[in-house]
This record gives C-alpha cells, structure tokens and sequence, in this order.
C-alpha cells in the first residue's frame, strides 16, 4: 500500500522556539533566519567597506555598485539628488535587510523567508511610517502636516466631510498597512508554493507507487523554474519597498502641495 502523503506542516510558519525557550528572549528557526541574514548583510558591507580605494576592486567594486543601485535608482529617482542622499541610509537600508530576509527562502537549508510571517514586515513599515511622518512633521510641524496631508483643496466645504476620513485613512493607515501585507503576502504564498511543487516531486518519486515518475519529474521542474519566479519576485518586493517609502517621504516633504 502506498505511503500516506503529508502535507506541509505549519511548523515552517510557529516553529516551536530552538534557544531560550520559555523566556522573554526564546528564538525561533525564523527569528534565527532574520538574525542570520541581517548579520550577513552587516558583515558584507563592514568587510566591503573596510579600506575603500579610489578604484573600487572585489569586494568593495560590489557593494559600491549595490548602493549606487538604489541612490540612483531608487532614491534620487524619487526624490532628487539632495534629498536621495539624505535619505539614502534608511532606503538602503529597508532594500537590502528586505532583499536579504526574502533571498532565505531559496537558500537551501534555510528554505524559507523570515518576510512571510508578519513580525518582520511589520517592523519594516513601522520604520518607513515613522520617517515619513517625522519628515513631514519637521518640516511643516504637526498640525499643519496632518491638515496639508487630508485636506484636499478647491473642493467644495460639503465633500470634506467625506475626503477628510478617506485621506486619513490612506495616508495614515493603509500605506504602512499595505506595505505590510504585500511583503508577506508575496513571500508566504511562494513559499507554500515552493513547499507544494518540491512535496509532490517526493511524493510521486517515491511514495505514490508503479507509473508517476513523470508526475514527480513534471512537479521538479515546476518547482525549478518557480523558484527563478521567486528571485525575480525577491528582487522586486525589496525594490517596491523601497520606492513606496521613497514617495511616502517625498509627499511628506511636499505635504503643501496636495
């Protein structure tokens, strides 16, 4: 008789804690992931960076290049050059721990991006919220920013008292909400999908019995080309991160002009 197939547990996505369990600090094989990647992330630009020359060259020729990837494209494409470099520390910093947390799901071993469970996600919006915010803040003070930020103007005194909830509610709420859900979402959906395509490739291999080899090897290679899908999706989900908390920054620097 066959072997009973089981589908992907959800332990990939409340993995029981693996140190310090039962205390404030207990970590988990997610949280472990996040640290891990954030650090090699860190330790690639400390070691990148150490001893710049004038002629980039190994190293330090890479992770110039990665930067000038989002001051140009990115930051000062949105911004301007003066504000794309002064805010370029916090946008290289949201695209690279992103791409970094979403490349963990196609690492083998790893095989699962710490971005698909809500915590990290969440973190990285309240962070773009809290600089766009402080931005427009600082610069027109608080009431002012929030009225330039919901009051539409020339429209009739009447339709305020619909626009006024409705601007408030996407300029305050739904923007880190979005950015929020888009992230997991992309990330969690590829990686049940990975898990799926990878599970039925086992499961016709080598639990389903006579004739469904080439089921098994129609699922590899479905899995294969999903997961070059899911790099060019990990790419794009830290460049649109990015780029949404660039123009977030930029209408709260133009908060006047609504």
């Amino acid at each position: 008789m066959a072997a009973e197939f089981h589908p992907p547990s959800l332990d990939d996505f409340y993995p029981p804690a693996v140190l310090f369990e039962g205390t404030a600090f207990e970590l988990d094989r997610l949280v472990l992931i996040r640290i891990l990647m954030c650090a090699v992330v860190t330790l690639f630009f400390v070691v990148a960076m150490r001893s710049p020359k004038i002629v980039p060259r190994g190293l330090q020729n890479a992770g110039e290049m990665a930067i000038d990837f989002v001051r140009v494209n990115i930051a000062e494409e949105t911004l301007g050059k003066e504000q794309g470099r002064r805010f370029l520390p916090v946008i290289a910093t949201i695209f690279f721990v992103v791409l970094a947390t979403n490349i963990s799901g196609i690492i083998p071993f790893l095989n699962i991006s710490s971005n698909g469970r809500i915590a990290m996600p969440l973190v990285l919006a309240a962070l773009a919220y809290i600089v766009f915010n402080y931005v427009g803040i600082k610069k027109y003070g608080f009431f002012k920013y929030v009225k330039s930020s919901v009051v539409v103007p020339g429209v009739p005194l009447p339709m305020h008292f619909l626009l006024v909830p409705i601007e408030f509610i996407s300029t305050f709420v739904l923007r880190p909400f979005t950015l929020m859900v888009r992230l997991m979402a992309n990330m969690l959906a590829g990686h049940i999908l990975l898990v799926l395509f990878f599970s039925a490739t086992w499961y016709f291999f080598f639990d389903a019995g006579n004739f469904t080899a080439v089921f098994g090897a129609a699922s590899l290679l479905a899995g294969v080309a999903f997961t070059f899908f899911e790099l060019l999706v990990i790419f794009l989900q830290a460049y649109v991160f990015a780029l949404l908390t660039c123009v977030y920054i930029d209408t709260a620097l133009h908060a006047d002009s609504h």
